[in-house]
């Protein structure tokens, strides 16, 4: 399934609604690694269109030493630069039970959901230079990786094979509300498509207070504000409200 616009929707493990697992993910890579049971399958997940300019956005589960919280780590791409991540404490144990983590994606913003509530948007400000993943199709892609040079405090702690093999656990997939990717064109510039609300779907004052008690509570790393990574200046969206 290709997807232009989308509200998605994951409940896992590591991350409800109905979907098929079956009929919506192939298993590309990890040969009997990866495994769909009774509707569930055992990976983690992005979106991601194809080549060398692509757009990306992330939700990956970062490993921890015992008894640390675990991280939540979100980018987002556009033409084929990230350099956009936001990080967070989650306020549970994501591997004690499913949680579902979703994202708004529309032509104004993307947001990112954590149980229904907002942790990240990332506004559309194309008109002061940043691109905006809004042009390519993306597909959904889950993988489990070792990122032990820099997801594990900064690359200090390596990954212990000897714990291996490392699951990732998500069922209840579903995507609704999309514009599909159909024979080169979108299928909301369709004649025969009719606007739906979530294109210009936006967050109301109750979420965005929650999104202001999450990022002022649970927020580890804004790129927006690491001085040593930009010594010449922050992005210029860093400087909007």
């Amino acid at each position: 399934m290709l997807l232009v616009l989308v509200l998605f929707t994951l409940t896992s493990l590591t991350g409800s609604s109905l979907g098929n697992f079956y009929q919506d993910f192939d298993i590309i890579w990890g040969d009997w690694r990866a495994m769909i049971l009774n509707d569930g399958t055992v990976t983690a997940y992005y979106l991601q269109s194809k080549g060398s300019a692509w757009d990306e956005i992330d939700f990956e589960f970062l490993g921890n030493l015992s008894g640390d919280p675990y991280i939540l780590h979100t980018n987002v791409y556009s033409q084929g630069k990230g350099e956009k991540e936001q990080q967070f404490y989650l306020w549970f144990d994501p591997t004690a039970d499913f949680h579902t983590y979703s994202i708004l994606w529309n032509p104004q913003r993307i947001i990112f959901y954590v149980d229904g509530s907002p942790i990240r948007e990332f506004k559309n400000m194309e008109s002061i230079g940043v691109p905006f993943p809004r042009y390519q199709p993306m597909r959904i892609y889950s993988t489990l990786w070792n990122a032990d040079d820099w997801a594990t405090r900064g690359g200090l702690v390596k990954t212990d094979w000897s714990q291996a093999p490392f699951t990732a656990s998500y069922t209840s997939f579903n995507a609704s509300n999309a514009c599909v990717w159909i024979n080169g064109a979108s299928s909301c510039n369709t004649n025969n498509f009719s606007p739906r609300a979530w294109l210009s779907e936006d967050l109301d004052s109750t979420n965005l207070d929650k999104l202001q008690w999450v990022q002022t509570n649970n927020m580890i790393y804004n790129y927006c504000t690491d001085a040593k990574r930009f010594p010449q200046g922050f992005p210029p969206e860093c400087n909007m409200s």
